[in-house]
This record gives structure tokens, sequence and C-alpha cells, in this order.
């Protein structure tokens, strides 16, 4: 395998927040197991040598951490891993290391290991403070937006790298130019926005903060619009799903599944070694074995993924007449449904609306930038 891409739990489901909206700890629930509970020494070693392994001469491994809030395995566990990694790269193997973080647990010592390793860091942090603070309280029920503004700043001040996701929610969807102008005030260049998921047995939109595709498409459009306005005026900020279509309209692959309208692209190591095809289907049903059991290689060709590649590229019927389909590619795997008329995507609506409003400046973006800055990127 020419590049690997793991996606690491190491403090599993384990976290110092309660989001109201967070999905990992729905798909927790719908477990047997709960939590995979803290990723041991042995555990780490075995998925470093593993990588190394298996990946090909010149080839490069991805280690991104993730939750849970990765940061409760504490800053002993990071620095075994990096030091482990270290120890057993093969020449010529490119690294990278990153990890997603509510921030809540960071210091000085944090930001300087993260410095220092070359962490790219991305920050949870909801745009605004009145509806961050609704949403993403810590495990007493208090705010958290001022915490994690202050150990931002900290992260900028230290020279790591950092950019922020954002979770759209029917709260935030509402307020798209304000979020985005408000994170550029931070400092801020490289958003990620992500539309929330509702639980996984409940109908979508029933939720106080579900995002329903009308407002979806609004904060997209509106977005957009600033985004366009910033591009115009040399000052570039990347916002990644639109520099995802503004490179497929380049005719260049795209940085996420998503995007890419096919699932399969990286592993995801729980706490306890347990292996998944996507985060968003860390369930017992979806479980592809354990770390060590088998090469990953053989489990990147085993039946699990490969039923779950496949589900994936059963692309909803709309897209078949869609003149966007070659920018949406069908979209998530999670936000589609199927009912008597066949497979569809719940957001459909709101990338039609967006494609329809935004389409032709999207190319025109892309024309420009046949060999710009969003090459780069």
């Amino acid at each position: 395998m020419k590049n690997i891409s793991l996606l690491i739990k190491p403090a599993s489901s384990v976290c110092n927040m309660r989001c109201r909206y967070c999905f990992y700890a729905d798909e927790a629930a719908n477990r047997e197991q709960a939590s995979a509970g803290m990723m041991t020494k042995q555990t780490a070693e075995t998925l470093i040598r593993q990588a190394f392994e298996t990946v090909e001469e010149h080839g490069s491994v991805g280690f991104t951490f993730q939750g849970g809030e990765p940061t409760m395995a504490g800053l002993d566990y990071f620095r075994y891993f990096v030091e482990t990694a270290a120890r057993m790269k093969r020449s010529g193997v490119k690294v990278q290391y990153s990890i997603q973080t509510n921030a809540l647990n960071l210091d000085e010592s944090w930001a300087e290991f993260f410095a220092a390793h070359q962490f790219l860091v991305g920050v949870s942090l909801d745009g605004e403070k009145t509806i961050h603070n609704q949403l993403r309280l810590d495990a007493a029920g208090k705010d958290t937006w001022n915490r994690v503004t202050k150990n931002l700043s900290m992260l900028q001040k230290k020279g790591v790298e950092v950019n922020v996701l954002c979770v759209v929610t029917s709260q935030s969807a509402k307020h798209g130019a304000k979020i985005y102008n408000n994170l550029k005030k931070l400092g801020m260049r490289y958003l990620q926005f992500i539309p929330c998921l509702d639980p996984l047995e409940k109908e979508r939109g029933e939720m106080p903060y579900s995002l329903t595709p009308e407002a979806y498409g609004k904060f997209l459009c509106t977005t957009f619009d600033e985004w366009y306005r910033d591009l115009e005026r040399g000052d570039y900020t990347s916002i990644r799903l639109f520099d995802d279509y503004v490179h497929l309209a380049m005719g260049l692959p795209a940085s996420t599944c998503a995007t890419s309208g096919t699932c399969g692209s990286y592993f995801v190591v729980e706490g306890d070694g347990a292996l998944f095809p996507c985060d968003f289907y860390c369930l017992d049903q979806w479980k592809m074995g354990m770390i060590g059991e088998r090469s990953l290689e053989e489990l990147a060709k085993g039946e699990i993924a490969a039923q779950f590649q496949k589900e994936s590229l059963v692309h909803p019927a709309e897209c078949e007449e869609c003149p966007w389909r070659s920018l949406c590619n069908g979209g998530c795997k999670r936000d589609r449904y199927w009912d008597e008329t066949g497979v569809h995507n719940y957001f459909c609506p709101a990338f039609r609306q967006f494609f329809a409003y935004a389409g032709e400046r999207l190319r025109r973006v892309a024309m420009a930038s046949r060999n710009g800055y969003l090459r780069s990127r």
C-alpha cells in the first residue's frame, strides 16, 4: 500500500465534554461495549509496526488522533507513540501527525509537543460564543468557549499549525457569514464546516440541533459569498469543502471521502485495537478485526471492507440526471437513506441549491487556479 491513513482513538469514546450533538457518543451507545478503553502501549506499538510493515517504499503513513477526546489518553501516551514511530520508521517513508481535539486539556506542554513534532491540530469550535456554549458544554455542564479560544491562541503563539472544525447545526446555519468572519478574526485561515448528524435510531430533523437541507443550503450559499468576496480581494481562506469542489472542477482529486463519493480511504483503530472502515460506522457489524490479527493489506481486501465500499458505490437515483454529479459525487454515505423508491441523500436539496447558486463561480475559480494557490492545498 502506497499510502496508509489511520484514524486512532486512543481514549475510545471517553470525553471531558458533553456536546449535545456528539455522533460518537451515539455510536458508542449503539455498540455492545460503549468504550473500548484507553489504548495500551502494546496496542500502539502493534499498529505502528503494522503500518510500517505494510506501507510501500517511499510511501506515507498518516497517524490521526480523534475521540471521544484523544488527549484524555495523556501526553505521555503521545510521547511514547511518536518515539516508537521514530524508532520503527523505515527510511524514505513519510510520516504525518494530526489530532482533532476540543482543546480543553491543552497547556504549554501539549503545545510545545505539537510544535516539536509538527502536528496539524484541528480544534473543534462552533464559530460563535453563544452557539458554541449552547451545544458544547463540559462534563459539568459549564460553558467552554473562553477556555477553548484561550488555548487556541496559545497554540498559535507556539507556532502550531492549527485549523478549526465547526459543526453546522440548526442554530449555526442561520449565521454563516458571522461565523466565517468571527473565525477569521480569531486568526484562523483553514476551516472545516461539517453538517451535524442526527442519532442513528432517530428520524432526521427530530433533534433540537437537527440541520435541515434547506438550512444547510442557505448556510453554504451565505458562507460561499463571504469566501468568494475575500478571494476576489486576494484574501484567501481555506474552506475545505469549497476547496474540494474547486479541485474537482479542475479535474483533481478531492481530499475527503464525502466529496469523492466512495468510502474506504482510511482505517479507524479503536482504543482496544479493533478496526473499522469509517469513523461514522464504528459499530459492531462493521468491525473488521483486531490490530495484529491480520495485515492491514489483508483487512483492506477483506469481506467487510469490500461490502462497506460496495454499499458506498450505490449512488442516489437523483445523481443520474444531475448536472452537478461531477462535483457532488452523491455525498457522504452516512447522509444517504433508503425508501421504496431507492437510495437518496438527505442533503441533496442543499447541494442542488448551493451548486445552482455558486456553481458558475466555482468553475471560474477553478479556471483561474489551475496553476495557482488552490493546487497546493
